[in-house]
């Protein structure tokens, strides 16, 4: 079966040595004996004619069946129509809703190159569009590797949270839902919860109003409505402008996320608790969660932010689902993580013998995993919660080199495996036996994960899309 280009192709040097000897489609079609209705469906590349049609009309119009087949537009008008019918094809231009142009007879030549250049313009701007990915995972790792200089901590995110929760009157405890709302009308705005929020928002906030729209439940995996209204607040706290590209997107995400985590787990209050906790040596994030009242998950991202700066202890936090796919990563003691060409994290499988892994295959799933892992880079301890939402399984992970264990419950875990990734023969090359067993005999389809295709979607800002779901801003939302 001939595609549509080359079928319109054929139609088209067709109809120039039609024309070129004189005829009609009337009278072609008398000479080699079918209608000229039926030429013309062959003509506008509708229709595929036979090899003894093909050669009855080459010897009509004095050509030969290998000149009809030629690739090649036979001339200049008909290179532009054929690449209007490609370009009217394409899903591009079906999106817009626009009829297509019908290059008439009565159509000229010039204004068919002007169209065509809109539609190069429509499509190169499509074509920037799609390597927007790239350019957000690479703004994402520039992102990240910052933050490692830095200990994963901003100082004045940190004073700023404090310094609202105490104008709200909070002191200690869980921060409450009634307190989120003085915060809120300190800065001007009342909290409504409405059920028709975009699907793409977490919050929608009418500046004009002085009003923040939430949905009336939480989100699951991890979005409590506290957390999303911090988040909101903290744009108009931290004087967000719109962003100009993706690195501003993601920098003002990241912030307003930490705002989030500092007013749910203040710096004052959560430094004490941990402090004490390792004094104790009984450091455990399911404390730190509960002690809070916050998720297993926002709890292990928050410890990221103060545990170097202020317990001076190295770590990691993993979030990876039920494949061994990263959707959120710190890390600044050195553990061996998978990273692709642009140094991005994202989305990369991490090895079958770390603990964010082995967790999922244990009976009991309501309290901490833990296990000693050895690897190329050394010795580290880790501790693994798993979850569950709509979207399937994951496990949330806070783990220290070695030296550092002594500090945490857990230490005294007799679980330990081996990990030499990124040695393809760790756990990514089958056994030789399995290999040559079924070699040529099986062809499994792989299924792709979600972060190849749109690591950040198109949205409301320029190329991007406040629902995007796992980036590595994320790992600082409260709930």
């Amino acid at each position: 079966m001939a595609s549509t280009v080359e079928l319109a192709t054929l139609g088209h040097r067709i109809r120039h040595h039609r024309l070129s000897t004189g005829l009609t489609l009337d009278e072609l079609g008398a000479r080699v004996g079918v209608a000229g209705s039926h030429l013309s469906l062959i003509e506008n590349g509708k229709r595929e004619p036979k090899l003894s049609l093909l050669q009855q009309i080459a010897k009509v119009t004095g050509t030969d069946v290998t000149d009809l087949l030629s690739t090649e537009p036979p001339n200049r008008r008909a290179a532009l129509e054929i690449e209007l019918d490609r370009a009217q094809s394409t899903t591009v231009f079906r999106r817009l809703g626009i009829p297509p142009v019908k290059p008439s007879k009565g159509v000229s030549d010039e204004t068919l190159e002007s169209i065509l250049g809109l539609h190069r313009e429509l499509q190169r701007r499509e074509n920037e569009a799609i390597a927007t990915p790239e350019e957000a995972r690479r703004a994402n790792t520039e992102l990240r590797l910052r933050m490692r200089a830095r200990n994963n901590y901003l100082p004045d995110i940190e004073k700023l949270a404090e310094k609202q929760l105490k104008a709200a009157g909070h002191s200690t405890g869980a921060l409450t839902h009634r307190t989120v709302s003085i915060m809120a009308e300190q800065l001007g705005f009342e909290l409504i919860y409405v059920n028709d929020l975009p699907h793409s928002a977490r919050s929608v906030t009418d500046l004009e109003n002085g009003r923040i729209y939430l949905p009336p439940a939480s989100i699951p995996g991890g979005h409590g409505l506290r957390s999303m209204a911090l988040q909101a607040m903290a744009h108009r706290l931290l004087g967000h402008q719109p962003p100009t590209d993706y690195a501003d997107f993601l920098r003002q995400r990241l912030e307003i996320n930490y705002y989030a985590a500092c007013a749910l787990m203040p710096e004052t209050a959560a430094v004490a608790f941990l402090q004490q906790a390792k004094k104790d040596r009984n450091l455990a994030v399911e404390d730190f969660r509960d002690a809070f009242g916050v998720t297993h998950e926002a709890a292990g991202m928050r410890m990221t932010n103060l545990v170097t700066q202020h317990l001076g202890i190295p770590l990691h936090f993993l979030r990876v689902d039920s494949a061994g796919a990263i959707s959120r990563v710190y890390e600044n003691d050195d553990l061996p993580l998978p990273s692709d060409v642009t140094g991005a994290v994202e989305g990369q499988v991490v090895c079958r013998k770390f603990s964010a892994r082995s967790a999922f295959a244990e009976q009991n799933r309501t309290t901490e995993h833990y296990q000693y892992t050895d690897t190329p880079a050394g010795t580290f301890w880790c501790a693994t919660q798993t979850g569950a939402t709509a979207d399937g399984e994951f496990s949330i992970t806070v783990g220290v080199p070695f030296d550092d264990a002594k500090w945490f419950r857990g230490r005294e875990t007799p679980q330990r495996a081996t990990s030499t990734c990124p040695d393809e023969s760790c756990c990514h090359r089958p056994d030789l036996a399995l290999t040559e067993r079924w070699e040529g005999k099986a062809w499994p389809s792989a299924r792709v994960h979600m972060q190849m295709f749109s690591p950040l979607p198109r949205g409301a800002f320029p190329g991007v899309d406040d629902g995007e779901v796992y980036t590595f801003l994320d790992r600082h939302a409260g709930e």
